[in-house]
Order: C-alpha cells, then sequence, then structure tokens
C-alpha cells in the first residue's frame, strides 16, 4: 500500500482582509512546498474566490462550512456546488467551534459530509472532546461517536480526511502532547478498522489540529499519523 500523502491545512477562520489576506497568499505561494505534502488553506467564504483565483494553483482552497442541500432558503448558508463554481475542492465540516458555537449535531454534520462528498469536494471532517469529557475519560466514546456520523455517510474515504481537534485545546493556549494525539490516532484507526475496513484504517489520513488565540491562521494539521 502507497503511503499516506502528508496533509496540512490552515483554517483562517473569521480573519483577514483583502490586503492582510494578500499578504499572506504571496507568501505561501513563495513557500517552497514539498510535493509529498498536500496543503489546504481554509477561508472565510467571503473571500473563498478571491483565495482561489490568488492562491497557487499547487495549495487547495477549502470552505470553512457548508449546508446539506444544493440550494434554496438558507440565508447566510452556501453550498457545495458554490464551492466548486469558484474553484475550490475542499470544505471543512464538524469544527468544534460549529459543533459547540453554533450547535450543529453529529446528525447534521453527517448529513452535510453527505451532500458534500456526493457533490464532490473534499471534506475535512472535525472531531474532539471537551477539557470536562478528557477528565472524565470519555475522550473515546466522544470520538467515536462523532467518527460514527461521518462514517455512516461516507462512501469514498479517499476525500475524507479526519482532523482530531481536542476542543480543549483551541483558542486556550494549552495543547495536547504527541503522545496524547498519537493516542487518539490510533485509537481512531483501530476504530475504522473495527466498522469500516482495514484498507480505510491504513490509507485514510488522520491529523491533529489545535491552535492558541492568538494566532489567526491556523494550521489544522500535517501529519501521517498512526
Amino acid at each position: 500500500m502507497a503511503p499516506r500523502k502528508f496533509f496540512v491545512g490552515g483554517n483562517w477562520k473569521m480573519n483577514g482582509d483583502k490586503k492582510s489576506l494578500g499578504e499572506l497568499i504571496h507568501t505561501l505561494n513563495g513557500a517552497k512546498l514539498s510535493a509529498d505534502t498536500e496543503v489546504v488553506c481554509g477561508a472565510p467564504s467571503i473571500y473563498l474566490d478571491f483565495a482561489r483565483q490568488k492562491l497557487d494553483a499547487k495549495i487547495g482552497v477549502a470552505a470553512q462550512n457548508c449546508y446539506k442541500v444544493p440550494k434554496g432558503a438558507f440565508t447566510g448558508e452556501i453550498s457545495p456546488a458554490m464551492i466548486k463554481d469558484i474553484g475550490a475542492a475542499w470544505v471543512i465540516l464538524g469544527h468544534s467551534e460549529r459543533r459547540h458555537v453554533f450547535g450543529e449535531s453529529d446528525e447534521l454534520i453527517g448529513q452535510k459530509v453527505a451532500h458534500a462528498l456526493a457533490e464532490g469536494l473534499g471534506v475535512i471532517a472535525c472531531i474532539g472532546e471537551k477539557l470536562d469529557e478528557r477528565e472524565a475519560g470519555i475522550t473515546e466514546k466522544v470520538v467515536f461517536e462523532q467518527t460514527k456520523a461521518i462514517a455512516d455517510n461516507v462512501k469514498d474515504w479517499g476525500k475524507v480526511v479526519l482532523a482530531y481537534e481536542p476542543v480543549w485545546a483551541i483558542g486556550t493556549g494549552k495543547t495536547a502532547t504527541p503522545q496524547q494525539a498519537q493516542e487518539v490516532h490510533e485509537k481512531l484507526r483501530g476504530w475504522l478498522k473495527s466498522h469500516v475496513s482495514d484498507a480505510v484504517a491504513q490509507s485514510t489520513r488522520i491529523i491533529y489540529g489545535d491552535a492558541a488565540r492568538s494566532c489567526p491562521a491556523r494550521i489544522t494539521g500535517g501529519t501521517r499519523g498512526r
């Protein structure tokens, strides 16, 4: 089996304007990037077209969210069809801020994953536990339930990257140790092997993400993981 290609994602969140993002894009375009690493930037929806036009073609662009249907009376939402129309190929779904700030359920996230994949987008699917859940010893229970809601809606795992993002390490200044992250990655691969297939468990890229509060262009991960 071919080795998993490294994946590095930068989630810009609700940060930047044309000037500052243009400067960031100029820096990224001038960077020496390995052909063995896939790099994707998650731009705010209003700047998706700008990012895709300005970023070098070797750097992917992701929307930070999308809805579960192609079109309709859903004020403020964007669809996978719209994301594809401006040339972006990825979407971030299930981010902890969507779950815990905006109240998105596992069921809704699963529906979004299904529709995004059906429309041909790659999905960066986020999972992770809160601090009280880790301290209660239920990290595995939480991330397995979140993963199941995603897995139940995936037919082509080649278009999915799993992003393990412990909520307690996002915007708090805390970070999980490499050992903590790898332990969860290993458990996730075990879950995929038992509930999907050994091939999917071996081939799916699982990345780790966290961020300090001061980092506007957040790196969501870059590892083959375990």
